[in-house]
């Protein structure tokens, strides 16, 4: 539902810009998001048929990005073989996944695997997302660092955490740390959880390059996945995620066509008061760092220096592997002023 039919938006990666748009048919496509006659966003203007199409002058674009249509005189010419990049992009729980490169690579590039949410015992799960003004790895660092259980004291999703486990697999992008806590220690919260049944008393997590994912028993799990906007805005996507919650006050399971709706009253009255703390926070630190970005680190947790470390050696093949890609224009240089011949 984030984009209905006839709707196109705008999606942006790392200062790259994106139309996505369905079409009549019901299917989802995603193209460069500029007009290459004057460089307009293509989310400026509207979808007609299976096509989005230029508000200035009308070009419409198909989901390949073919330029199919000109409304206006051809002056004598040909329509123009004009193709924007295309980019691979589907549906999955509940989200919307775009593969900002090559379409040729995408299948080749794994997106994360939920299995309790597919098939039709599907745990209910109704994500919640934020856009925060702060660098995705402060993001990461937050999310998986359980020291800063005391912002979290009026709600208490966790308490008392003592890291227990801290292992790096540099082969495969991955931090993987464990605590003991109590999870869902809050007044409200802990009456949804059925303790006897799920060890809430442990906790594990991992930061799996560039998004981070919970387990508690296999009974409560997230993820959080994270979109950077630019160096300094991230929009940031939470899927909580649920085995069997109970009716407070009896030994009773909630029933499991009631889970989703009771996962978005829990969202407006408890999620998302929750993790705007985090957003505070976040959005805080980043201003920090950008007034004292030359202050010494006093960083008191492990984990987080390793979470930083994967981090920074993932953007260091990023530049390593942009010097040996060639640049291209996106057009050939035009003389500035009418030449005599």
């Amino acid at each position: 539902d984030a984009v209905k039919i006839g709707e196109v938006v705008e999606v942006t990666f790392w200062g790259k810009h994106f139309a996505v748009f369905r079409g009549q048919d019901g299917l989802l496509r995603a193209i460069e998001n500029r007009c290459a006659h004057r460089q307009l966003k293509l989310t400026t203007g509207h979808v007609r048929g299976c096509q989005v199409v230029c508000p200035y002058h009308g070009w419409s674009y198909d989901g390949e990005g073919k330029l199919v249509d000109v409304p206006h005189e051809l002056f004598d010419k040909k329509l123009p073989n004009i193709r924007l990049p295309d980019y691979a992009v589907r549906e999955r729980y509940g989200l919307i996944w775009l593969f900002p490169g090559d379409r040729e690579r995408a299948d080749g590039v794994p997106m994360p695997e939920i299995p309790e949410l597919e098939g039709p015992d599907a745990w209910a799960c109704v994500p919640v997302d934020f856009t925060w003004q702060a660098h995705h790895s402060m993001i990461i660092d937050n999310v998986s660092d359980f020291t800063h259980a005391y912002l979290h004291r009026k709600w208490e999703p966790f308490k008392n955490p003592s890291l227990t486990r801290l292992e790096t697999d540099e082969v495969n992008g991955r931090v993987h740390v464990e605590y003991d806590t109590e999870v869902g220690a809050g007044k409200i919260f802990s009456r949804f959880i059925p303790r006897s049944e799920a060890n809430t008393n442990h906790m594990k997590l991992c930061y799996a390059y560039p998004h981070q994912w919970s387990n508690t028993d296999d009974w409560i799990k997230h993820w959080c996945l994270v979109l950077p906007i630019d160096e300094r805005t991230t929009r940031a996507f939470f899927l909580f995620y649920y085995k069997q919650l109970k009716i407070p006050g009896l030994p009773l399971a909630i029933p499991r066509q009631l889970m989703t709706p009771l996962l978005k009253i829990a969202n407006r009255m408890m999620m998302r008061p929750l993790l705007e703390e985090d957003g505070m926070a976040v959005e805080a630190e980043q201003q920090g760092y950008e007034r004292h970005y030359d202050a010494p680190i006093a960083e008191l947790n492990p984990a987080v220096h390793e979470f930083q470390r994967l981090t920074i050696a993932k953007w260091e093949e990023y530049l390593a592997e942009r010097e040996r890609t060639p640049k291209q224009r996106r057009l050939p240089v035009m003389p500035s002023a009418p030449q005599q011949g």
